[in-house]
């Protein structure tokens, strides 16, 4: 009988380009291939350290520059509605979610045109086309759903997320929306309902992304009560946003190597001390 020793994953650095945050900064990220296996246990582990899942690739933010992108997450057992946040619960009260197996069809993707034309037409997507867009929806080596909200009255499609279940939550990989609703705040309802999502699971976690202090596009992360922010290697409840001004500094940023020894992998023994 032959045995084989399990391959730990190997990490990368992708070169510095223009950061889509932060004008006048620049972006790297630290970066695994995500197969095999093992690659459910690695996307849960990950996730835990800030990671974050495109296709079948697992990054996180590794700049020089600065620390400035934190990974979010929202606790649901801390979690309570603003009044706004009920607002936006009733306005899409004629929504019916519907979560199936991860499969592009052409009404996501000419909602998927119409969202970035209308919300993010200079952004790193806008050249996406109907292949990439399947590739996007479809190639994952986890447990993934898509989200799908109709309108009960017509059966139009009116938003979609792209949704990772993970061990302790579930995380929002990709949403968009109808345009024309735009006083509907879909994509706060679309949060909204994932809490409603993971409390039904009984999952204790609906992971965001990253936000970003001084990102205005990254605003709207640090309405929700019960955030919690990953840094300095542990999560920590989310104080004051202007509290975290400090992490635009580069001497924050920790080098490469010691970044990587310092990732948890599924089956590692806890440090001590």
């Amino acid at each position: 009988m032959q045995h084989t020793l399990p391959i730990a994953p190997q990490f990368y650095v992708t070169a510095p380009q223009p950061c889509p945050y932060l004008d006048g900064r620049m972006e790297r990220k630290l970066f695994t291939a995500l197969q095999g296996d093992g690659a459910e246990r690695l996307n849960d582990t990950l996730s835990k350290q800030g990671f974050r899942r495109s296709q079948n690739v697992l990054y996180r933010p590794s700049c020089t520059d600065c620390a400035a992108c934190m990974s979010a997450r929202i606790r649901v057992a801390d979690f309570t509605p603003t009044k706004s946040q009920k607002r936006a619960v009733r306005r899409n009260a004629g929504l019916a979610r519907n979560a199936t197996s991860p499969w592009a069809t052409e009404e996501q993707y000419e909602l998927f045109r119409r969202y970035l034309e209308s919300r993010h037409a200079d952004g790193g997507m806008a050249d996406m086309d109907v292949f990439e867009f399947a590739a996007m929806i479809e190639e994952t080596p986890i447990r993934t759903r898509v989200v799908e909200y109709t309108d009960r009255e017509n059966d139009a499609l009116a938003a979609v997320c792209l949704t990772d279940v993970l061990d302790d939550g579930v995380s929002l990989v990709y949403s968009f929306y109808d345009p024309d609703r735009s006083k509907a705040s879909l994509g706060t309802y679309i949060i909204l309902d994932h809490i409603e999502i993971a409390r039904e699971a009984g999952l204790p976690f609906v992971y965001l992304g990253y936000w970003v202090p001084g990102s205005p596009k990254m605003g709207y992360k640090a309405k929700f009560a019960g955030v919690e922010l990953y840094v300095g290697n542990r999560w920590e409840r989310m104080r004051n946003p202007a509290d975290y001004s400090s992490e635009l500094h580069p001497l924050n940023t920790d080098p490469i190597a010691e970044q990587v020894a310092n990732i948890s992998l599924p089956g590692a023994q806890p440090a001590k001390g």
